[in-house]
């Protein structure tokens, strides 16, 4: 191909790909950018009705980070349904492209719809955040960037790895939203740890996502943290992506039956 092609790049031209996959779908239905929107702005909505304002900052974070979870249902739903209608994981499989770039295809393309939804929660959490006493200062956005790439990463690998164990395309949909709506009510995310019963609080500190809220609520000062608190929750938030990275890679078929 390189003789016959010699002015063609051979690398570099996946991840583009992926992007512009992500961009058209949003393009040609721009539907898409309202759905990952309603899911959390429903809990939102609800939980407005019944918490103080108060609390309206850590609810939109939760929001946020609920909504970077849920990636991992949409890679679940594209590569399961690449693989198993399409073929299309074939081909890839047959190409130098490798399973870790696939993974990453799949999800900057996903992550291209979520963008419309985070930019709408960005904007809610910086207006009640200041309004609230918790503004969202350099310190605190990056926090909340660095607690949204981990999640974003870890759960699209999540996702592409239960998506190579599913058989049949009817299982996509239950499988998806039972595995990441559960994670999601799990974790602290639309209320503070400490509103939780004893018991789900022990199950709560297993899961990553607890601890990036965790980190998230203390950088912006709506629950207080110390400096060794943080850094505590940093390091459990980068153990759990690390263990829960290494074992979906080691669940991730590619190129099998």
């Amino acid at each position: 191909m390189a003789t016959a092609y010699p002015n063609v790049p051979q690398r570099g031209r996946a991840l583009p790909a992926f992007l512009i996959v992500g961009w058209r779908w949003i393009s040609r239905n721009p539907a898409v950018t309202v759905t990952p929107i309603l899911l959390p702005f429903i809990f939102l909505y609800f939980l407005s009705l019944i918490s103080p304002p108060s609390y309206r900052p850590l609810e939109i974070v939760g929001a946020m980070l609920f909504t970077m979870q849920n990636i991992g249902s949409w890679v679940l739903g594209d590569s399961a349904t690449w693989r198993i209608e399409c073929s299309l994981q074939d081909m890839f499989v047959a190409s130098p492209l490798g399973r870790i770039r696939y993974l990453f295809g799949i999800a900057f393309s996903n992550l291209i719809a979520m963008l419309p939804a985070l930019a709408v929660l960005t904007v809610l959490l910086a207006w009640y955040g200041g309004k609230e006493g918790y503004p969202l200062t350099p310190y605190a956005a990056a926090v909340l960037a660095l607690g949204l790439f981990v999640l974003w990463i870890l759960f699209s690998s999540i996702g592409i790895a239960i998506s190579s164990r599913i058989t049949t395309q009817r299982s996509i949909w239950p499988v998806s939203n039972l595995t990441f709506t559960i994670l999601g009510m799990l974790s602290p995310l639309y209320y503070p740890l400490s509103a939780l019963p004893p018991l789900w609080q022990d199950v709560a500190r297993f899961l990553p996502t607890t601890y990036a809220a965790l980190l998230v609520q203390g950088a912006l000062g709506i629950t207080p943290a110390t400096p060794s608190e943080m850094l505590l929750y940093a390091g459990l938030l980068g153990l759990c992506a690390v263990v829960g990275l290494a074992i979906t890679l080691r669940l991730y078929r590619w190129g099998e039956a």
